[in-house]
């Protein structure tokens, strides 16, 4: 057996330094949703220039270099603190890229590289050109990352699973055992069915077991929810210098982790409604940003809608998070009418129906309002009158408490 020798590390600090906390500094980075950018409404800027200047302001908050050597490497003079800054720069995307954190990829690519732990070929972290994307795994850990703040802002709490008030026979017994009907899921309670055959047959052998001596355990109807998470994606959402729209990513991220690991039975999908509507995939939720596009709700509810008719479960919700009033409408001959002015009868109309239709369908609509205005708080209440949902109106800050707290425990109540 070959002999091991341990000795003191002698490398560079970044070779070992924590990704994961280092996710956490550039999560506001990787998560912008358009504000201050210099084209606010395309996509966000993914060249490794901007990306090595987020890596280098999260490192001087953490201590690991100083402000001198910051501005040393913003005037892009040649010097052995830039030359040292590179190499550690380029390190630690290497080890970001091969732990399957990021992809590089050439300037103008198109096409999904999320599921790619790398791009091999001549683009890598040394290449001003490359562009990088996020993958399913570092989207995973943002969404982890946020859950786990939240509920820690909340206190000790277990998710559990969606509590109703009906038993049903299951695998997890919390209750009393009841006689077999035809149908129940066959989870014996031995004992008692015993205990039932002695008392019928007294106690001979062989023991003969009838149809009405069979007793079966009790449990908790645990049911699945499918939810269709709406997300105003409008102008409105980064305007007057407030951000609102990468909390509400936040908490999409944060709320498909939470149903992934604790709601197995669950599911999840992401509409984004704008001018129209379209769903994402989560691996494209943390690089959307809003556009210069008005507010077309009713085409939100007709997606979501849809694509909730396609899940056989037990509850269906719509969870709509926006800010704005609709101001848009798509018309039957594929145009789209756009009014900004005031609450258009007209639009609003178009959205009402799509409301009913979502009651019709036994669709729960709750709408998380990032507004106070009397003209938008009437509209949600009607929206809530018409749907029996629930109207929460919040901020940017308290909007991930009161969506997971509505999420997990399914009581109208008001969340302080």
């Amino acid at each position: 057996m070959p002999t091991v020798r341990y000795s003191q590390f002698t490398g560079q600090w970044w070779e070992q330094a924590s990704l994961e906390d280092l996710l956490s500094d550039l999560a506001d980075f990787l998560l912008q949703s358009g504000l201050g950018e210099s084209d606010p409404w395309g996509e966000p800027a993914d060249d490794l220039a901007r990306l090595k200047e987020a890596l280098l302001r999260a490192l001087a908050a953490r201590g690991h270099i100083t402000a001198e050597e910051v501005e040393a490497w913003e005037a892009g003079e040649a010097s052995p603190e830039r030359r040292r800054l590179q190499q550690m720069l380029e390190s630690l995307l290497r080890r970001l890229v091969e732990e399957g954190y990021l992809t590089l990829r050439p300037p103008g690519s198109v096409g999904d590289d999320l599921e790619v732990r790398g791009y091999a070929g001549e683009w890598g972290p040394s290449d001003e050109r490359a562009r990088f994307a996020l993958t399913n795994k570092t989207v995973d850990f943002l969404g982890f990352r946020t859950l786990k703040d939240l509920l820690g802002s909340l206190g000790k709490s277990s998710a559990g699973r969606h509590e109703t008030r009906f038993l049903a026979t299951g695998v997890e017994a919390s209750e009393g055992s009841r006689p077999y009907t035809f149908g129940d899921t066959l989870n014996l309670d031995v004992p008692g069915t015993l205990l039932r055959a002695l008392g019928r047959q007294g106690l001979t052998l062989p023991l003969v077991l009838e149809a009405d001596d069979l007793l079966v355990h009790q449990a908790e109807y645990a049911s699945s929810c499918a939810t269709v998470l709406m997300l105003d994606c409008s102008h409105s959402m980064i305007l007057y210098g407030e951000d609102r729209f990468t909390p509400a990513k936040r908490v999409a991220l944060a709320l498909a982790h939470l149903i992934r690991t604790q709601y197995p039975g669950d599911s999840l999908q992401v509409v984004l409604f704008h001018d129209e509507a379209e769903e994402i995939p989560f691996s494209r939720l943390a690089r959307v940003t809003v556009g210069p596009y008005y507010t077309n709700t009713a085409a939100g509810f007709a997606l979501a809608r849809r694509l909730l008719g396609r899940q056989r479960k037990d509850m269906r919700q719509i969870v709509m998070v926006t800010d704005g009033k609709p101001s848009a409408v798509t018309l039957p001959d594929g145009r789209v009418y756009r009014n900004p002015a005031g609450l258009d009868p007209r639009i609003l109309h178009r959205t009402f129906q799509e409301v009913l239709e979502c009651r019709r369908a036994g669709i729960l609509i709750n709408t998380f309002m990032l507004a106070r205005d009397y003209d938008l708080v009437a509209f949600v209440k009607q929206v809530t009158a018409l749907c029996s949902g629930k109207a929460y109106f919040t901020t940017p800050v308290s909007l991930g408490q009161y969506l997971l707290l509505d999420f997990m425990t399914r009581k109208i109540r008001r969340i302080h």
